[in-house]
């Protein structure tokens, strides 16, 4: 049986994957100028984060799922860098907890690195 945190982590990876295709207009918001195919773009990383978030249940993908899931959150960061460096992209969200989200994703990889 796996570790209560490990199935919580999969269920976030599933549940932000699927946000990716309920509120795709967000996430579009915050897509780099530098990225293209944007909308490809946001609905790709949905599916691979629920992908990755079902192999981290499976004992046996669980460590190709982690370093996918860190994989993708590194690539995250330029995101949340965005985010910070680029008003149109913050959402109207505080610095604050922008520098947070981006803290996060540490927090984040440092969590995953567990499962490798």
């Amino acid at each position: 049986m796996l570790p209560i945190d490990q199935y919580m982590l999969g269920i976030v990876m599933i549940v932000a994957g699927i946000t990716h295709f309920k509120k795709t207009g967000i996430y579009l918001k915050v897509m780099p100028n530098y990225l293209p195919a944007h909308q490809s773009l946001v609905l790709l990383s949905g599916i691979i984060e629920m992908i990755l978030g079902l192999m981290l249940l499976n004992p046996e993908t669980q460590s190709a799922a982690a370093w996918g899931i860190i994989v993708i959150l590194i690539l995250f960061l330029s995101v949340h860098i965005h985010m910070i460096l680029h008003k149109e992209a913050s959402l109207n969200l505080p610095q604050w907890f922008l520098w947070l989200r981006l803290l996060l994703q540490f927090g984040l990889i440092y969590w995953t690195l567990q499962y490798t």
